[in-house]
């Protein structure tokens, strides 16, 4: 038996390890009838764990994903497993340096975000997850990028239709950035992208990238000291302890921008 399947049973047994999983049927009892009705939840929260590590090792986040794919393979109608695969997907295309790996990241994002909206699409997260894995595709071909503008428009338009705050306003954001970068002849608009952006920011004191792509627009505006306003912003902010790796990815390249801009801090 290989390690995946090793793995998987492990699940199965509602833990996340490679030993120590009893996989003879276990006598019928109350105890066991509520170990198994707690499985998924105490495996999901185990993903969880694992992909709050990303930021360390994105092994955690590889095996968070294989956790989330053996969690579906028990139970396709499970919402909270599907958006997540969605999600996790996404990070790992986001960050691996290897191009097969980022593919089939982003490809098995879509799959699992369309499997969330399909097993509810009146929650948020299926759409956000689903269209930010479509925006993956996109930036890996032209090609992609040219198909994929209107699924990405429609499923960040949904989250908006759903709750507008999600994410701190993160659906603005990616419509925002759809603007600033598809080409004025194919429709792009930075006054758009400056509308969706200022609407974005008003959702969240601590979502960096909002605010860095805010001041992109700016600068591609001739704002520049509107677009200073907003860089100088992100140093001052306290992250969100769930998203400081992001945090981090993103104040970096606000760096970059300063020094270019304007010589630095």
């Amino acid at each position: 038996m290989n390690l995946t399947k090793v793995f998987a049973v492990c699940v199965l047994c509602g833990i996340a390890a490679f030993s120590g999983c009893q996989t003879e049927t276990p006598a019928i009892n109350e105890t066991n009838q509520n170990a198994d009705a707690n499985a998924p939840a105490n495996s999901i929260a185990e993903a969880e764990k694992l992909y709050a590590g990303r930021g360390e090792d994105l092994t955690k986040v590889r095996s968070a994903v294989i956790m989330l794919r053996s969690l579906q393979a028990q139970d396709n109608a499970n919402y909270d497993v599907a958006w997540r695969l969605a999600k996790f997907n996404y990070y790992l295309g986001d960050n691996t340096a290897e191009d097969g790996e980022r593919s089939r990241a982003f490809e098995d994002g879509v799959k699992a975000g369309e499997q969330a909206v399909k097993i509810n699409a009146e929650k948020p997260e299926g759409h956000f997850w689903l269209g930010a894995n479509y925006g993956g595709q996109a930036r890996q071909s032209a090609l992609q990028g040219a198909v994929a503008v209107d699924d990405i428009r429609k499923e960040m338009k949904e989250v908006i239709r759903l709750d507008e705050t999600f994410q701190g306003g993160a659906a603005y954001l990616a419509l925002g950035q759809i603007e600033m970068e598809l080409p004025e002849m194919m429709g792009g608009s930075t006054k758009k992208a400056i509308e969706y952006l200022e609407k974005g920011q008003k959702f969240s004191t601590t979502n960096a990238l909002t605010r860095y792509w805010l001041a992109k627009a700016y600068l591609e505006s001739g704002r520049k000291a509107d677009a200073k306003v907003k860089l100088d912003e992100i140093f001052k902010m306290t992250p969100d302890p769930e998203y400081i790796p992001e945090h981090n990815k993103i104040k970096a390249e606000t760096e970059k921008l300063v020094k270019e801009e304007f010589g630095g801090k």
